[in-house]
């Protein structure tokens, strides 16, 4: 068997990341592209009241889906290969399948936007590169994305080290424009009239407002689980869920920060108005020209940064899709680093196919971080959907007769921790309706097609294809796709 062939090595994998290594990889999926574009795409929908109650349902919704993932983390140890496996012992294999193939896709489309964004800074300087969004710009990112493929080629242990050293070297600028921001472009008058982002005060305006930001803090949020991804590589079980919430409540501070100290220097018209990255014209104009550059770098840095830890993950969730039986065999197949060379290069590919699709959108970043958000949000669900299930005994009991007793508890969840995962399933329910159907149905255009991947790992392992609910499953998500397929013809849906 050639290197190339390998299969690949036992699950338990190299106990070699510490906490500091695992909260680098949380903090450094979190703080990429979103950051630096989050004055202009909070401005254009919301005021500061908005924002406010936005960052407060976001944070508490999402510190309990960390709650979840800790809660996961620690009764199921088993359950190792990443957030899509909680899915798959919950509700079956075709919907673990779903979750898997979601959050992958997701992660692809993600890494888009930070492409995206390095076009637009560079189109900044060098106007035939436009918003990020031009041939020119397509071909240099596209250059890149395939230098980064080879690197992550030569290891994942090596990767994961560079993205500690990275994650801190980007949190510098990001600080800076914080603090200094803080104390010296702080204008409480331009505060105040930023209250209501120009609208006339009302419960219908807030709520519309606090809606339009629901993606957008997806986005800035996607990551959280890094550390869940990655368990088969921690030292300790406990470090996984110290990791994840340090990790959190840091980037969550900082993510609340730079919107309010953008709101408090600039008015809601004049932010809504900048070229993104935005983060660099408000910075630009509380210090001068320093400041856009200071942030420009900041964001190469950190999209490079973050570009490479989701890169990791999201070959890690394929490879994991194909050795739990999920995917085709060809995808566990693994170099002689260690990395899953397969599934990287599927990773890669669809990467490489959405870059080339923003060359024909109206707004190719809203529109690739908006989708990157939809996908995410099935995965974040059924996850927390299956700790509801598991902190019920006798749900747990029926939904996992055929796995060790040992390895589920018969008491099931702690009452703080189930009320965390019903809290967690109603803010991603409410994210579901906030996204609205457009993007539900473009996620239907990706999942059905990849149906394919799965039929095929089914039948070369000589198991049954669909039970008669996934039969159901499945032809919605082709119903879905098919009603997607019309409305990007028709102009109904948009990108």
């Amino acid at each position: 068997m050639t290197v190339q062939e390998q299969e690949a090595p036992s699950t338990q994998g190299d106990k070699s990341l510490s906490v500091l290594a695992l909260a680098a990889m949380v903090v450094g999926s979190m703080v990429g592209a979103g950051v630096f574009s989050l004055p202009r795409n909070f401005a254009s929908g919301a005021g500061v009241v908005a924002t406010v109650i936005a960052w407060i349902v976001a944070g508490v919704g999402m510190l309990m889906l960390v709650f979840v993932f800790q809660a996961l983390s620690t009764h199921r140890p088993d359950l190792d290969a990443g957030i899509f496996a909680y899915a798959k012992a919950g509700f079956g294999n075709y919907i673990g399948f779903f979750s898997a193939f979601g959050y992958w896709a997701s992660a692809c489309v993600g890494n888009v936007t930070y492409w995206v964004l390095i076009g637009s800074t560079l189109g900044s300087v060098l106007p035939a590169f436009g918003e990020g969004d031009t041939l020119l710009s397509v071909v240099v990112t596209s250059a890149m994305l395939w230098a980064f493929h080879l690197f992550v080629l030569r290891g994942t242990k090596n990767a994961a080290v560079l993205n500690t050293v990275v994650t801190i070297a980007k949190l510098v600028p990001i600080l800076l424009f914080v603090i200094v921001g803080a104390i010296v472009g702080t204008h409480w008058e331009t505060f105040r009239l930023n209250l209501w982002g120009g609208a006339e005060p009302s419960a219908g305006e807030l709520f519309s407002q606090v809606r339009s930001t629901m993606l957008v803090t997806v986005f800035v949020f996607l990551g959280v689980e890094g550390a869940t991804v990655y368990s088969r590589y921690a030292r300790r079980r406990e470090d996984i869920g110290r990791a994840t919430i340090s990790g959190f409540l840091g980037v969550l501070a900082v993510f609340a920060l730079v919107t309010l100290v953008s709101f408090a220097a600039l008015p809601a018209a004049e932010l809504s108005g900048l070229r993104q990255p935005s983060m660099a014209g408000v910075f630009g104009a509380i210090v001068g020209t320093w400041g856009t550059v200071l942030i420009n770098v900041g964001l190469v840095v950190s999209v490079l940064g973050a570009y490479l830890a989701w890169t990791l993950m999201s070959s890690e969730v394929l490879y994991q899709a194909a050795r739990q039986e999920d995917a085709p065999r060809f995808l566990t197949k693994v170099n002689r680093h260690g990395t899953p060379w397969m599934a990287l290069a599927f990773t890669s590919g669809l990467i490489q196919v959405f870059l080339v699709i923003t060359m024909f959108s109206d707004d190719a970043l809203t529109s690739m971080l908006e989708l990157c958000s939809s996908l995410s949000l099935i995965p974040y669900f059924l996850t927390a959907l299956y700790a509801v299930q598991y902190g019920i005994p006798r749900w747990s009991r029926r939904a996992h007769r055929d796995v060790d007793p040992a390895l589920v508890p018969s008491g099931g969840l702690s009452r703080r921790q189930l009320v965390a995962a019903f809290v967690a399933v109603v803010y991603t329910v409410f994210l579901v309706i906030a996204a609205g159907p457009q993007y539900l149905l473009l996620s239907f255009l990706i999942y059905a097609p990849a149906t394919v991947l799965y039929v095929i790992a089914r039948r070369e392992r000589t198991l049954r294809v669909f039970t008669g609910p996934e039969v159901v499953l499945c032809v919605v998500a082709v119903a879905g796709a098919v009603v997607a397929v019309i409305g990007l013809v028709t102009g109904f849906i948009t990108l």
